[in-house]
């Protein structure tokens, strides 16, 4: 009896073993967010929030321990939240790194947005984060020298590898390359070729991992360059169109989640390590309403959000209020509005003159006040205007010559591509010539003109200010007038829609 009790044991433990016995192919998930300014929902509470990211995570977790979370670059700005004084110092992403920590991220690539901080603010949020970024082709410049970009905990890199291991031991090292494009040049940064950095480091690494990804912040075009010219690259995870996109190269992909958390991508891969196939199951996760906040992070959110309410009570009473419903989306991204006329450039200026009860010639304010780079679409809230132009400011009643109103229009059209370039109301181009009111400009006449303050103070059209003897008057409100603050204007001239 005892010999057959011991066959039996044996032949358990040998069936366990077997079913146990490493098979070669390992399960892992990447859960992708990218161009995320905003850590609370928005368009009304609609969509995104990284407290309902977070919960999808943990969901993912649960479903596989070997899952990352990734940030395929530009999250430190700009958001309205960059813009708020808080304990002496602007917040500047340090509500975003927060909250990132707060969800653990795994990796983090940089992106264009994250040198529109100072070198000294980016080296704070750098020090502050417990998670890691990746680069290859963005360097800085310090003390003389080009180095790579540093930070207190070691985690800044030109690669990365996660190693993963499953129930049954299989195990597999996961590489990742990232190139940022070189569209935001400061002078404390150097930005090398994206896809030679991009080809360089895949090589630096292909014999290190058992297959490599990419996360990266550059134009589709060039990540569709990338996987042409490193074609064992099953999917790079990347950033900056703002817009979803599931792009096939070859047996390739290129994917790209929605902005501000509206989506994110859920990519599902088997990998097996003795064939070296891979197979991707990617879903697109639409983030709204119907997702409870994770408890922990919606803290840390709801602690910013409070800081924000606070701040924008000075000038609006119901932040929150819903103003317009925009069923087409309002474009108010930094190429389109720093170098054709949008319809959101349009309301703004509408919205300036209003502020005068339409008399004034026309509106013209700089595309670099509207820092949004994002579209609005659906419910907008009183929000959602602070979000389009942080920085506020006044809407100024000028007169001026027409002679100077000409100067400005061309200068504004020739800074295309720039902050300086001016959305309009009432101020038209036509046959290569300026029309206010459908009117050609007449040099010795005076127009009235409501210009953002910004732009008075000379900083992007040099010559424009109450230095000029061309600029007759200017008249400054009072704090009680619309247009005391550019985005009171906007909000109570949607309101009267």
């Amino acid at each position: 009896m005892k010999s057959i009790k011991s066959v039996l044991y044996l032949a358990i433990v040998f069936i366990f073993l077997s079913c146990s016995k490493e098979d070669g192919k390992i399960d892992f998930t990447f859960l992708q967010l990218n161009d995320v300014y905003e850590i609370a929902p928005i368009q009304g509470g609609e969509f995104g929030g990284m407290a309902r990211v977070e919960t999808v995570h943990q969901q993912l977790l649960q479903e596989n321990k070997n899952t990352m979370l990734v940030m395929a670059g530009d999250f430190l700005n700009p958001s309205l939240l960059g813009t708020v004084t808080y304990n002496g110092e602007r917040i500047r992403g340090k509500q975003m790194v927060e909250t990132m920590n707060a969800m653990n991220f795994d990796l983090v690539a940089f992106g264009n947005h994250e040198f529109d901080l100072s070198a000294n603010d980016l080296q704070k949020r750098l020090d502050e984060s417990n998670f890691n970024w990746i680069t290859s082709n963005v360097l800085e410049n310090k003390d003389g020298k080009t180095v790579p970009f540093s930070n207190k905990n070691n985690k800044v890199s030109e690669t990365f590898i996660k190693e993963f291991t499953d129930a049954d031991g299989t195990k597999i090292k996961v590489g990742f390359i990232s190139v940022c494009v070189p569209s935001n040049p400061r002078s404390f940064v150097t930005y090398k070729d994206a896809l030679e950095e991009a080809k360089r480091s895949y090589n630096d690494l292909k014999d290190k991992a058992d297959v490599v990804f990419g996360l990266t912040h550059v134009k589709v075009s060039h990540d569709k360059e990338i996987l042409k010219m490193l074609p064992n690259i099953p999917l790079i995870m990347g950033g900056h169109e703002h817009t979803n996109m599931m792009v096939p190269v070859g047996d390739s992909f290129v994917a790209k989640a929605d902005a501000n958390a509206k989506s994110a991508y859920i990519h599902r891969i088997s990998f097996d390590t003795k064939t070296k196939k891979v197979v991707i199951k990617s879903e697109l996760k639409e983030i709204n309403a119907d997702i409870v906040e994770d408890e922990k992070v919606g803290a840390v959110v709801q602690k910013w959000q409070t800081i924000l309410t606070k701040k924008i009570k000075e000038v609006i009473e119901n932040p929150n209020e819903i103003i317009l419903n925009a069923k087409t989306p309002l474009d108010a991204r930094d190429k389109p509005i720093r170098s054709t006329q949008t319809n959101m450039g349009e309301l703004i200026t509408k919205s300036m003159s209003f502020a005068f009860d339409d008399t004034v010639d026309c509106a013209l304010v700089n595309g670099g006040s509207i820092r949004i780079d994002d579209e609005l679409e659906g419910n907008i809230t009183a929000v959602d205007i602070f979000r389009v132009l942080p920085y506020g400011g006044a809407v100024l009643k000028v007169q001026l010559k027409g002679s100077l109103l000409q100067k400005v229009l061309d200068y504004g059209e020739n800074a295309a591509g720039t902050g300086a370039y001016l959305q309009r109301y009432n101020a038209e181009k036509t046959n290569n010539n300026w029309l206010v009111k459908s009117k050609p400009i007449n040099p010795n006449k005076t127009y009235t003109v409501a210009f953002s303050d910004y732009l008075l103070k000379g900083f992007d059209i040099p010559f424009l200010s109450n230095k000029n003897k061309e600029v007759l008057s200017i008249s400054t409100p009072k704090a009680s007038d619309i247009s005391y603050d550019i985005r009171n204007a906007v909000i109570l001239y949607l309101k009267s829609l």
